[in-house]
């Protein structure tokens, strides 16, 4: 990084120039905007609001060719999306608009905003719901090197963005590809094998309430339908003693419930080890009631995103699966060694995409982190001495 140092000092030998946000950028706030008329008014325009994804997509939108945004309330308040062309900016998103791109390149501010997310963050009021003032959000001071500094830092910077751009779709590709291999796989057209209901050859559990137990001390992780929808990245904890479902090896956790669409519902969990997780409520413990009949691990990928379960998602309302509904899936039951065959080629391919410790969600996690430490480095600037 030596050439960007060289690169900078030649050019501001004094220092760079600090401005408050507001100085430099209009911070104004979207527009109100709830599910019922995403749902009842579909498009092609995605809704930014309060999180890094799109909330939905609508047929009418607010903002045009302005990128940036800031989260300004929720849990995920101070979170900065780009989002470029057309969308809808929710009333809980601000934008920060460039007065001047002679001044400052709205990439630039892009990168620096992100690079100080944790900055914006102690700048939200936690009493309550998560809220970040705009006041506050204008008084946050920037570096505004000269243009020729600041298109260098976006190249290199776009450079890395590009590269794990090129991972993500290749990640999603795999992706696509496991579940399609799982579905022919599962498929059975033209084999003639036993076909049985769900109540047949697996019990049935329904989990308890764990809210009011959540330690963040705990060592037991809460699967719920949160935890289960992110392959257990995002997790809650309880204390061994106050577990009130426990799971055990070789079950799997289905989520009952889920808002209209969502990715969670009938997504499942396979239990790797006893004594490492509990089960939340709308959340329900399957296992095999004959090991040598029903494979675990065959279970498990029979039933995640079940298709006969997705079809009660009716796109409208929040679906919550009932346990009868749940038990009268068709399961597929081929030989033991067959079903073994099925999971191990299943397993392969899902390491290739889940594993952090291997394939490419180890490269992506890799390449991020280079991304942010030279992010960092090209974003550290001397204040200029007056």
């Amino acid at each position: 990084m030596s050439h960007i140092d060289e690169f900078t000092s030649d050019l501001t030998p004094a220092g760079v120039r600090w401005a408050a946000l507001g100085a430099v950028c209009v911070i104004k706030t979207g527009q109100a905007i709830n599910k019922i008329e995403i749902a009842e008014s579909p498009g092609d325009y995605p809704v930014i609001n309060s999180g890094r994804d799109p909330l939905g997509y609508l047929a009418r939108f607010n903002t045009e060719d302005d990128p940036i945004g800031i989260t300004s309330r929720g849990a995920g308040v101070g979170s900065i999306t780009w989002c470029t062309g057309k969308y809808f900016r929710g009333n809980l998103n601000y934008s920060a608009t460039v007065r001047s791109p002679d001044d400052v390149l709205q990439r630039f501010l892009y990168y620096w905003l992100t690079g100080h997310q944790k900055d914006i963050q102690a700048l939200a009021t936690y009493d309550g719901i998560p809220a970040l003032n705009k006041g506050s959000l204008e008084q946050l001071a920037i570096a505004i090197p000269p243009l020729e500094v600041q298109r260098e830092i976006v190249r290199i910077l776009d450079h890395f963005t590009e590269l794990e751009a090129e991972l993500e779709a290749e990640l999603e590709a795999r992706k696509r590809q496991h579940a399609y291999y799982r579905a022919s796989l599962l498929a059975f057209e033209d084999e003639e094998i036993q076909w049985a209901k769900l109540s047949d050859v697996a019990t049935f559990q329904n989990a308890k309430a764990h809210e009011k137990l959540v330690d963040p001390e705990g060592d037991v992780a809460l699967m719920t339908s949160k935890f289960i929808s992110t392959e257990g990245k995002s997790a809650r904890y309880v204390n061994s003693p106050d577990v009130l479902t426990p799971a055990h090896r070789g079950q799997t956790a289905l989520v009952m419930s889920d808002l209209p669409n969502g990715r969670a519902l009938a997504k499942a969990f396979f239990v790797d080890e006893d004594g490492k997780y509990a089960a939340n409520q709308r959340v329900c413990l399957l296992e095999p009631r004959d090991s040598q009949t029903l494979n675990s691990r065959f279970l498990f990928y029979v039933v995640d995103r079940n298709r006969q379960l997705l079809a009660y998602d009716s796109g409208v309302d929040q679906t919550h699966l009932k346990k009868d509904w749940i038990l009268n899936i068709d399961l597929p039951i081929p030989p033991l060694a067959r079903q073994e065959e099925i999971v191990r080629t299943l397993d392969s391919f899902r390491a290739l995409i889940h594993d952090l410790s291997s394939g490419l969600p180890a490269e992506l996690v890799a390449r991020r982190k280079q991304y942010e430490y030279y992010r960092d480095k090209l974003l550290t600037f001397e204040e200029s001495v007056a």
